[in-house]
């Protein structure tokens, strides 16, 4: 087992250095990681997202002041969003304020009071899904989807790891993959899981769910499938996380700003779905042969269940 652990960001071949996101993605981007960046830094992140068009006219002397912070810190703001200096961060200001001047909304989140009446409720966590939901799918790297779904395709077992409202997504996505006729496994004991990881080997699948990607329940599973030689991906809303180290492939989701009345594993699990359920059309289409006849047995095995209920006419 080498000691070298996977790069943080990197998304490509060997080597070849992550591509900056999109100017789409820049706003997905700063929701996602600001909450494990310093202050001084989340000063810088949120004051792009507010204003692109005015920081993209500033220098990174001008937006230093701006926020009360250092050129040094503006730097590494900006190499953190997945930017290889300041002036790359300004032109994809530039393009998200262009976009916006277009006509498209500008990126908000509604906090819910405790006097809310039910209708807005209702309204605001709509409205929080879908920008979860867009934010999820604009910072999606998609090549490392790609290669997900390729092991898994392939993979004699699927074993995946998750507590809390994490592990019910992990639920979701095994269920899938068993009705498609593919061998999966969803852990939420510790202990449970680590004893099936021992197992693994090349041609099996790992996956991590955790929205903070630093659940040592999440961790100690996948570490040691990375090391008994599986593949191992991490579905976790902080590509700079611990979990990352142990993951040969990211999937990044968003989330909605966190309060009292909405915690984080609310909003992360609407994210998490979304990569779940790219994960399993993305396997369904490759293994289209196999799992549209597994699909349909598994249908017509439930079927009696669902009119059982039902009186004649």
């Amino acid at each position: 087992m080498t000691n070298d652990v996977k790069e943080i960001f990197g998304s490509g071949s060997a080597g070849a250095p992550p591509a900056p996101p999109a100017p789409a993605a820049l706003a997905a981007k700063v929701r996602t990681l600001a909450p494990s960046m310093t202050r001084s830094m989340q000063r810088v992140a949120e004051a792009v997202a507010a204003d692109p068009a005015g920081c993209a006219a500033l220098t990174v002397t001008g937006l230093a002041e701006l926020t009360g912070t250092s050129e040094a810190t503006v730097v590494r703001t900006a190499r953190l969003l997945g930017y290889p200096g300041y002036r790359d961060l300004r032109l994809a200001l530039a393009g998200l304020a262009a976009q916006q001047q277009s006509g498209r909304a500008p990126a908000i989140t509604t906090d819910i009071a405790v006097d809310d009446p039910i209708a807005d409720v209702v309204a605001k966590l709509a409205y929080d899904e879908q920008q979860t939901l867009a934010d999820t799918a604009a910072g999606l790297d998609t090549v490392q989807l790609a290669a997900a779904v390729t092991a898994l395709a392939g993979a004699r077992r699927t074993d995946v790891y998750g507590v809390g409202a994490s592990g019910l997504v992990a639920q979701d996505l095994t269920q899938k993959l068993l009705r498609i006729g593919l061998m999966a496994h969803a852990h939420s004991d510790p202990h449970l899981a680590v004893t099936n990881a021992v197992q693994l080997r090349s041609g099996d699948v790992a996956i991590a769910i955790t929205h903070s990607g630093s659940t040592g329940d999440v961790i100690e599973p996948l570490r040691v499938a990375f090391e008994r030689g599986a593949t191992t991906v991490a579905v976790t809303g902080r590509p700079d996380s611990p979990v990352t180290q142990y993951a040969d492939h990211v999937l990044t989701t968003s989330t909605a700003r966190e309060s009292e009345l909405r915690p984080a594993a609310m909003s992360s699990r609407t994210g998490q779905l979304l990569v779940v359920d790219c994960l399993f059309v993305g396997v369904a289409q490759r293994t289209y042969e196999a799992a549209a006849p597994a699909l349909s047995a598994s249908y017509e095995a439930l079927a009696h269940r669902h009119r059982a209920g039902r009186r004649s006419p």
